[in-house]
């Protein structure tokens, strides 16, 4: 076998983390376009993403650039697999003691849509982004994303590839819906043996009967979104919804609560806050049913929407009959706050996967170069969760990021949903809460000749001490 020559290395420590892809790529050329792929991804998230930026070169003009074409053709025209890279990405995370997932994590299923011009590109069409909260030309994917109170990292994305790809429109074999995209990635992550304590969406999931049908036949638990109207048949003098049922608890005040309970939830700055959670008993739902509704809020009495969760869950009540006969574990109203309160670190990831490393910002058109550009993103993110856990870097400590025990209940998702349909930001002492903008402070000067100040500002802001 011959010797493999060498390339130009990268920076350290990403030369490092580097060197274990290395074997995934058969020639000199494809090592050494991976190396300057991540440099560019990991510049300054005030710099483009676009090729001919990764590139250093030029923006249109550019573009003939010869490591602007080296960049394009490692994309569209090279031989490496995505899914291969993929996969030694998260075999990295699983097999490091810092990133290793704990079984009291959860899956989170959403989806993200990007605006694209033009018809050429795979997956594009006019279809409902729900980034900008509006109907647009753009991609939609639909992603996997693990998560505990110490870390989280994207598993595995699929594209949404609207009707009119098909021959046969939304009746062609191969059409699948964004619940059943969803599905196929939560089969995936068992058939994986990811540990997990529940799969956690949002209410576009939680409402749909295909998604919910498919993990009842995985036999996973999930703790799931639902809207406030969501109803079931009922006689005109019964509960119906369950915002009639939020309405009928008999909340008096913090003195006389009625069905309400009070929760204490410790948040990663410090502070606590009092949250009142509700167990649902009407129509399909209660404790001993096969599915269970939990209310879960800051004021029982205004139900604010931004701070009140409609949820369902499939986890049997601790002390229930059917506790004892099911395979899951049973949770505590405590519990199921904690687990869909982890899902607020997708939206966390976005604003570090999209602003910061530019997700969105690739300029080819195949399925397969548009999938390997997700990887590569996705290879770039997870390099500061295993430099962490190398400790070849001293990282300075956050001063709005405290440690919170893994029985303790991160950031809620205040506002997440507003943000995601209106496009901005909370302002910056809100989102210090969670944590510090990867755009924030000077840190970012230099990335690439300075490779320990970029990850130092990446760190700072990842949910782990």
């Amino acid at each position: 076998m011959s010797r493999r020559l060498p390339v130009s290395p990268a920076p350290e420590p990403l030369e490092g983390y580097a060197q274990y892809f290395d074997p995934l790529f058969a020639k000199r050329n494809q090592r050494d376009a991976f190396r300057r792929y991540l440099e560019g991804l990991l510049l300054p998230a005030e710099r483009n993403k676009t090729l001919t930026a990764l590139a250093n070169s030029e923006p249109v003009v550019g573009a003939h650039h010869h490591r602007a074409q080296r960049l394009q053709w490692f994309l569209s025209e090279s031989t490496w697999e995505p899914q291969v890279v993929n996969g030694e990405r998260l075999h990295r995370l699983r097999s490091d003691l810092a990133t290793a997932p704990q079984s009291q994590g959860v899956l989170i299923i959403d989806e993200s849509g990007d605006r694209k011009d033009g018809q050429k590109t795979a997956h594009v069409g006019r279809q409902y982004l729900a980034n900008l909260g509006k109907t647009d030309n753009g991609v939609v994917s639909v992603s996997s994303l693990w998560a505990d109170e110490r870390v989280y990292y994207p598993l595995e994305v699929q594209p949404y590839t609207p009707a009119h790809w098909f021959a046969r429109g939304k009746a062609d074999p191969a059409f699948r819906t964004k619940p059943q995209i969803a599905v196929s990635l939560v089969e995936q992550a068992v058939a994986a043996q990811w540990p997990l304590r529940a799969i956690v969406a949002d209410a576009f999931y939680g409402e749909n009967d295909t998604f919910r049908s498919g993990l009842q036949q995985l036999a996973v638990g999930y703790v799931l979104a639902l809207k406030p109207s969501h109803a079931w048949w009922h006689s005109s003098e019964e509960i119906g919804s369950l915002a009639e049922i939020a309405e009928a608890a008999g909340w008096q005040g913090t003195e006389r609560p009625g069905a309400w309970q009070a929760l204490t939830r410790r948040f990663r700055d410090g502070h606590n806050e009092t949250w009142w959670a509700l167990e649902g008993i009407a129509g399909p739902y209660g404790p001993e049913k096969l599915q269970r509704a939990v209310m879960v809020t800051t004021d029982p009495l205004q139900l604010p929407a931004l701070t009140t969760w409609y949820l369902v869950t499939n986890l049997p009540a601790v002390g229930s009959e059917r506790a004892a006969m099911s395979s899951l574990e049973p949770a505590s109203l405590g519990e199921i706050v904690r687990l869909y309160g982890l899902r607020m670190w997708v939206e966390q990831s976005y604003k570090q996967v999209k602003h910061a490393l530019g997700w969105a910002e690739y300029q080819v058109r195949s399925d397969l170069a548009i999938r390997r550009h997700w990887a590569l993103v996705w290879c770039a993110f997870s390099f500061c969760w295993w430099h962490l856990g190398h400790g070849a870097l001293a990282v300075p400590a956050c001063q709005h990021d405290v440690q919170a025990p893994a029985s303790e209940v991160s950031q809620p998702e205040v506002g997440a949903e507003r943000e995601k349909k209106s496009g901005r930001s909370r302002p910056a002492a809100a989102r210090r809460v969670l944590a510090g903008s990867v755009e924030d402070g000077t840190s970012m000067v230099g990335a690439v000749p300075h490779a320990p100040a970029l990850l130092a500002s990446m760190v700072a802001v990842a949910p782990a001490s």
